[in-house]
């Protein structure tokens, strides 16, 4: 049993949910609870090459599974460099994207088995779960806007619209399942949405 919190951000692209991860690092550190803010893939050597790998456009001929297990290889390294040692020294750990976002994107979104990517994840990560998951629902279409206007496109932002939708649709049927879930509307303000976090933290940590 972990000893920290592991708190998730999930949602399309454009969402708004490094943001809010970022605002709410801000708002615990101010209070001096240690915490530690990373993201999928990545937050690790290794992790941010197979990221690379994941992003780039180049690989258009990835396949799902080829995908899915690279994404699984990323989270493993993460859960056991990273996100494990924290929880258990009692740090609130803070992740950008975690399992759900490949039941969204390679389940929901490529049509690939939910039982096996659940199968391989939990075998990756020990079958470590987020205490909440804040999804920050956003449509699609409003979400690649908003991202489109900061950074070029990367390999799964190309992916074409309905793709998207589906991506979205899957986060709702999942929020709906897991009681763990909080789910944010995206298209309100940035301080709004930070204020409706900070008290559902607030309500845990007593903070």
């Amino acid at each position: 049993m972990s000893k920290g919190l592991f708190i998730v951000f999930e949602g399309v692209d454009g969402s708004g949910k490094s943001t809010q991860l970022d605002l709410l690092n801000k708002y615990l550190t101010a209070r001096q609870i240690p915490t530690c803010a990373t993201r999928e893939p990545g937050g690790t050597p290794v992790g941010e090459k197979i990221r690379e790998f994941l992003l780039d456009p180049v690989f258009q001929e990835m396949q799902g599974h080829t995908e899915s297990l690279l994404y699984a290889a990323a989270r493993a390294q993460l859960v056991a460099q990273v996100i494990r040692p924290a929880l258990e020294q009692g740090t609130v750990v803070l992740c950008d994207r975690y399992i759900d976002s490949s039941l969204a994107y390679q389940g929901y979104g490529r049509g690939l088995d939910i039982e096996f990517l659940k199968k391989i994840n939990e075998l990756g990560t020990g079958g470590l779960q987020p205490h909440i998951t804040f999804l920050l629902s956003l449509p699609p279409e409003e979400g690649l806007a908003r991202s489109r206007r900061t950074k070029s496109a990367d390999r799964l932002e190309n992916e074409a619209m309905d793709f998207h939708r589906r991506v979205w649709t899957g986060y709702l049927a999942l929020a709906r399942q897991n009681q763990s879930y909080v789910v944010l509307d995206a298209r309100r303000s940035i301080e709004t949405l930070h204020e409706e976090i900070c008290s559902v933290m607030g309500g845990m940590m007593g903070v």
